[in-house]
């Protein structure tokens, strides 16, 4: 666990104020899943805010331990049903990768063809169209007839 000077408590206080919670923990308790969760927000925000549902008082303090100890994150604050948490980003950027949710890739024959300068078919963009023009039609050139 790591631990904080009371001025950089302030700050990181300060700087949680307008967040909002990104993982809730409620019936089932701090699961594995929980806890990757955590991680994986840490990794990516450094500074989270966690919110407890259903869980007594007494159990929150030894809640935030945990989460802290098996984590390898600092409390920063803890209000009611609200935990704060910070863990400085790691440098390594193969780390911050593992944090990144995996997206669809090209496929080789794309990824070849793109390293030539060609692009492939599916991927050109069709020609811009020109704008509708808006048509007036006979109806609105003809006065209405009034009744009398």
């Amino acid at each position: 666990m790591i631990e904080l000077t009371p001025e950089q408590r302030r700050a990181l206080r300060a700087a949680a104020h307008p967040l909002h919670p990104v993982v809730s923990i409620s019936q089932n308790g701090l699961s594995e899943n929980v806890i990757k969760e955590i991680d994986r927000s840490l990794l990516a925000h450094e500074l989270v805010k966690v919110k407890l549902y259903g869980i007594e008082r007494d159990e929150r303090a030894g809640l935030l331990t945990e989460i802290c100890d098996r984590t390898n994150c600092a409390p920063v604050q803890q209000i009611g049903n609200t935990l704060v948490l910070w863990r400085p980003k790691p440098e390594d950027s193969e780390v911050r990768q593992a944090a990144r949710p995996k997206t669809k890739s090209m496929t080789k024959k794309q990824a070849a063809m793109a390293q030539e300068g060609q692009m492939p078919s599916a991927a050109k963009k069709p020609p811009a169209k020109e704008p509708r023009r808006r048509t007036v039609g006979a109806s609105a050139r003809t006065p209405r007839a009034t009744r009398t």
